[in-house]
């Protein structure tokens, strides 16, 4: 009895290791993805010379911000975390801008400023309905 209780009592904590590993990784995976989509992004300057607004699609996979689209002119880079926090960098024509702000189920607000430091001001973002 003794010698199976060593082999059954390793085997059981090897289970419950592996059947509770399992589940938190699941959920990790469904949390990352809470704001994976397109999102309509629209950027206002309140300082600076540089254009008034901006309005483009940024897409949201697994946590990370990508171009919704095939403009060749501007690349997008950024990551959103589980709790909606995001941290954003376009780029193109040889300009750089960064932003930061917070996404919720369906939209979004923060701050952006050029890497120049000669504009800054504000973005709104909103989920779109996928076709």
């Amino acid at each position: 009895m003794t010698s199976l209780l060593r082999v059954m009592f390793p085997a059981a904590i090897v289970a419950l290791l592996v059947a509770t590993s399992a589940g938190p990784s699941d959920a990790v995976v469904r949390a990352g993805r809470t704001f994976d989509g397109v999102w309509s992004v629209s950027i206002v300057t309140y300082q600076g010379e540089c254009n008034r607004s901006y309005r483009y699609p940024l897409r949201i996979w697994y946590g990370r911000v990508v171009k919704a689209d095939g403009d060749p002119n501007y690349q997008v880079s950024g990551t959103v975390a589980r709790t909606g926090h995001i941290a954003v960098t376009v780029s193109g024509n040889g300009q750089s801008a960064s932003g930061t702000g917070r996404l919720t189920e369906n939209d979004g607000a923060g701050i952006w400023h050029s890497t120049d430091g000669e504009c800054s001001g504000r973005w709104t973002a909103r989920r779109r309905e996928e076709n």
